[in-house]
């Protein structure tokens, strides 16, 4: 009797099953790279700010956040404080309106926000903000 040389159903099920999860989890994986870039340099502003905040209580002198056109810039830091960096990590990166941030060096500041957007996109905006107590954090905006 001759025995068929192919391949069984199953085995052709479970190639197409392997084959259906690893695409399935590699779109997972990939994420938005648009949002990703705004959403890492929402987190990093928000450290920055906390960290000049945290030099402006320490020197006992206010600290100013505000933004430029290439960047951002923080007016005030003690001449012996480590310089912060000044510029967004992806370059489409930009803060909406150019009202000033005041960081300190009370130790209460008023509520402050700032909105970040990618310049030419429709994509959704982050928010960097406190409420004057708890430390900056961001959240995306609808």
């Amino acid at each position: 009797m001759k025995t068929g040389r192919g391949f069984t159903l199953i085995e052709l099920m479970v190639v197409v099953a392997l084959i259906a999860l690893g695409t399935g989890l590699a779109s997972l994986a990939l994420r938005d790279s648009e949002g990703s870039a705004l959403a890492r340099d929402a987190e990093r502003l928000a450290a920055l700010l906390e960290s000049a905040r945290a030099q402006s209580r320490a020197a006992g002198v206010p600290v100013r956040w505000r933004a430029t056109a290439g960047g951002f810039a923080f007016d005030g830091l003690p001449a012996n404080a480590r310089p912060l960096p000044t510029h967004w990590l992806d370059a489409r990166t930009a803060a909406l309106g150019n009202a000033p941030l005041l960081l300190g060096p009370d130790p209460v500041i008023g509520p402050q926000a700032v909105v970040l957007h990618r310049t030419g996109s429709s994509r959704p905006l982050m928010q960097v903000a406190t409420d004057g107590l708890r430390p900056f954090s961001m959240a995306q905006m609808p």
